[in-house]
């Protein structure tokens, strides 16, 4: 058995299917379905079960476990020999949650890549809640996001500090609040949101952090919330908030980096104190040698996070 029947294996379990898996190799179908077939016969187990989606029979789990970590301690000695020879050159994969992609990223890659342009980024976007797992996989070598205090396996560093807050169309706010706006703005800003109480909302998922962040707030006020559009993209919510379709809860640097300042100027910004506050942080995989990039990567967007 080769290396490359352990990569083909590691990205047939990631994609779940034959075709999606054989589109992100570059070969036929038919070509990977006869490696995996001989690998089975090589090993003397069944290592999927045929079905849609493919799944792993428990000889398939055990070998995906010893796959990874090969891949990883070949990975590990390509990079600290690169190292060695202070090449600087290589792939560094980046998870992120796709809200924070948008707002942090375009200001990190370009400067980033002028100074080591033999680096190449691959961002693998997805839920915050996700990304522990994706680096502990293997599937990513940095991750950004907002992680707890402690992850046992993993080393983390404070990045910035970011903040949800509640943005709606002025005159949506004004049609709600009627003649008492100033005095139920400071209560809504203390966490009462019954002034909100008729307002549609523009709701993200509750794997990402302004949605759970959201769902918490709402819940707290006693508040059922009225979904005039539910959405993964945070974009597309804040263009209808922008357009006075509802309330919605956003990171307040992607609504910097998302809405023109006359459309930030029309709307109503809701700031929660230190409820809606959160410290975002690098995470990586404990190793007994860390790839440079990542440390060079992590020293370069730490000196950048003023421009969040």
């Amino acid at each position: 058995m080769n290396l490359s029947s352990m990569d083909y294996f590691i990205t047939l379990a990631q994609e779940q299917s034959f075709t999606r898996a054989a589109e992100r190799l570059h070969i036929t179908q038919q070509a990977l379905s006869a490696h995996i077939a001989g690998m089975e016969q090589e090993l003397g187990s069944q290592l999927l079960l045929r079905r849609v989606p493919l799944e792993l029979t428990y000889a398939g789990q055990v070998f995906l476990r010893y796959a990874q970590e090969i891949q990883r301690n070949l990975d590990s000695m390509d990079r600290e020999f690169s190292d060695l020879a202070q090449a600087q050159a290589g792939v560094l994969r980046i998870g992120v949650s796709t809200t924070r992609s948008h707002a942090v990223m375009p200001l990190l890659i370009a400067p980033f890549q002028r100074q080591y342009p033999k680096i190449s980024i691959q961002l693998a976007e997805g839920p915050n809640d996700a990304l522990s797992e994706r680096l502990t996989h293997g599937e990513i070598d940095l991750a950004i996001a907002n992680f707890p205090e402690a992850v046992p396996g993993m080393e983390l560093v404070d990045f910035y500090e970011e903040e949800v807050v509640l943005l709606l169309a002025g005159e949506l706010w004004n049609a709600l609040a009627g003649e008492n706006a100033q005095a139920l703005s400071a209560a809504v800003e203390q966490g009462d949101l019954t002034p909100l109480r008729d307002c549609p909302f523009l709701l993200n998922q509750r794997r990402d952090i302004a949605g759970r962040l959201a769902s918490q707030l709402l819940t707290q006020a006693g508040i059922i919330p009225i979904p005039k559009v539910e959405s993964n993209n945070m974009e597309t919510l804040l263009a209808l908030c922008a357009q006075g379709a509802g309330a919605c809860f956003c990171p307040e640097n992607l609504m910097r980096m998302t809405l023109s300042p006359a459309q930030q100027n029309a709307l109503k910004i809701f700031h929660f104190q230190d409820h809606t506050r959160y410290q975002i942080r690098f995470g990586y995989l404990k190793q007994p040698h860390l790839w440079s990039v990542i440390s060079n990567f992590i020293s370069f967007a730490r000196q950048s996070a003023h421009l969040l």
